[in-house]
């Protein structure tokens, strides 16, 4: 498995069908995962004016994509999170949506895909929020949780999840790598 390379304007990596197929796979889970948090109104104006909720997911992946703003405090939580979560969620969407039209437009068999600025930034947000999600349902909480993983007996049910959460933190390194001057 290769990550990014540098590309004029952006990034470039070359993905398969097994590669591609995971990473769909993924961010359509994490789609579905947020819209158990809510669907954005379909008017724009009433979005704008409409308050997110108020109380922290229930969900372990999105308590930790959605994150208590104010440690201890959870009614200066609860107003940020009215005031903010759904402009947050929207970006989410929007950077998971854009990852899988990217890899969409490869089609069959993968191939080279080339990323503009804006790509780059929509893929950074959902390969950070598919690596969060696994860290979570791997019970990732410290470097040391990480670094116990890779010690694993190879018939632990856990190994092919903690290579594919090894793989996203390189296509973000690689990536992060190619968005920096």
């Amino acid at each position: 498995m290769q990550g990014f390379e540098p590309f004029p304007g952006g990034a470039a990596i070359r993905l398969g069908d097994a590669e591609t197929s995971i990473l769909r796979g993924l961010a359509d889970q994490l789609t579905d995962l947020l819209a158990t948090r809510g669907e954005p109104a379909d008017d724009p104006i009433a979005a704008i004016f409409e308050p997110g909720p108020s109380r922290p997911p229930a969900d372990p992946v999105l308590a930790r994509l959605f994150p208590d703003a104010y440690d201890g405090h959870s009614e200066y939580s609860a107003e940020f999170r009215r005031f903010t979560e759904n402009d947050l969620l929207a970006r989410k969407r929007a950077d998971a949506r854009a990852l899988v039209a990217d890899i969409d437009a490869l089609g069959p068999g993968g191939g080279v895909l080339s990323l503009d600025a804006d790509d780059c930034r929509h893929w950074l947000g959902a390969l950070n929020d598919l690596r969060l999600a696994l860290a979570v349902r791997l019970g990732i909480e410290t470097e040391e949780d990480a670094d116990a993983l890779f010690d694993l007996p190879e018939d632990d049910d856990r190994v092919p999840t903690v290579i594919v959460y090894s793989w996203l933190n390189l296509l973000q390194d690689t990536l992060v790598e190619t968005m920096t001057p």
